[in-house]
């Protein structure tokens, strides 16, 4: 007997407010072509006054669970990836478990940047696995466009606001080709906090700060870590990179998805991209582009995804999950 935490179903939200890049160009010295050429994206959305971590968060989860078909009360975990939490304290997780109106369940915040909902699944499943808990929500949601620098264009085109949610649950798991997460790999390296980071914070300044980023540095580092990563993990279940159905990778840049299909010599058409919609959401990408793939049919049940993501930090991770 195995116990692997199985994925029962998926969800997502994303703000009302959908920005194409010929709007930010009205506010912003830049143009649809530029952005388009460099990064692969033509839209995101931008989170309102009434929107937050939290809504988008709660709105993710309560799809993730009318999509498993389980009752919110059944949920005793709830991990929540975000670098921009509703409040300092308490967790926006908790905010989340009272929208949904759990009484009483485990809820707290991971903060890993874009790598934040890889670090939230290892969490989540070896709390399931261990035996402490049974069925888990883990959650990736941001509203990143308030940590936006709007005069800064080499950073404000690239990313957006939404939230994507997981089911999980703990199951006895046999046979040749087991269901749920086979394996996930983590890492972090602070030598390069000056690559990607805000410029402020709680102990330091007393404010929130601006997203500051070195591109070309991110992208070079992005193509080694999240294909070494990969292989990583794929080692680890016993995989090659050719037994992978699809990839479900953090949607930061469409060149640097090409760049990492090519070094894992895998077909671009096994990689799952919604950067041209909904442009970089941080924690929120993985399963932002895991439920739309979902959705629209093209991940089915018994398909074997690697889901990867980098982030500031460095932090970077991948997991290989059979659906």
């Amino acid at each position: 007997m195995t116990v692997r935490s199985v994925i029962l179903g998926t969800g997502s939200a994303l703000p009302a407010q959908r920005v194409s890049n010929a709007e930010l160009a009205e506010r912003v010295d830049t143009s649809d072509e530029w952005i388009v050429e460099r990064t692969g994206i033509r839209f995101r959305h931008i989170a309102g006054p009434d929107e937050t971590t939290g809504t988008l968060a709660t709105d993710a989860a309560r799809a993730a669970l009318e999509s498993s078909g389980v009752q919110a009360s059944s949920i005793d975990l709830i991990v929540l990836a975000t670098a921009t939490p509703d409040q300092t304290f308490p967790a926006t997780a908790t905010r989340v478990q009272n929208a949904l109106g759990i009484l009483d369940c485990v809820a707290f915040d991971v903060a890993a940047v874009c790598s934040g909902f890889l670090y939230a699944v290892q969490v989540a499943d070896s709390m399931l696995r261990a035996g402490v808990h049974r069925r888990a929500l883990v959650i990736g949601a941001e509203t990143f466009s308030r940590l936006l620098d709007w005069e800064d264009r080499t950073t404000c085109v690239l990313f957006g606001d939404g939230a994507g949610a997981i089911v999980l649950e703990a199951q006895d798991t046999e046979g040749e080709t087991p269901q749920g997460i086979l394996s996930t790999k983590l890492h972090a390296d602070g030598r390069y906090n000056d690559l990607l980071y805000v410029d402020g914070g709680v102990s330091t300044t007393g404010t929130v700060g601006k997203l500051r980023m070195k591109g070309r540095e991110v992208f070079r580092h992005a193509v080694v870590n999240l294909a070494s990563v990969m292989n990583e993990s794929l080692a680890m279940a016993g995989l090659q990179p050719s037994d992978v159905d699809w990839v479900v990778p953090h949607q930061a840049n469409a060149r640097i998805l090409d760049a990492t299909a090519r070094k894992l010599d895998l077909a671009p058409e096994k990689v799952i991209v919604t950067v041209d919609r909904h442009a970089n959401t941080s924690a929120a990408s993985v399963p932002l582009a895991l439920d739309a793939a979902v959705r629209d049919g093209r991940i089915q049940r018994g398909d074997l995804l690697v889901l990867e993501a980098m982030g500031g930090g460095f932090t970077w991770g991948a997991a290989v999950v059979r659906f």
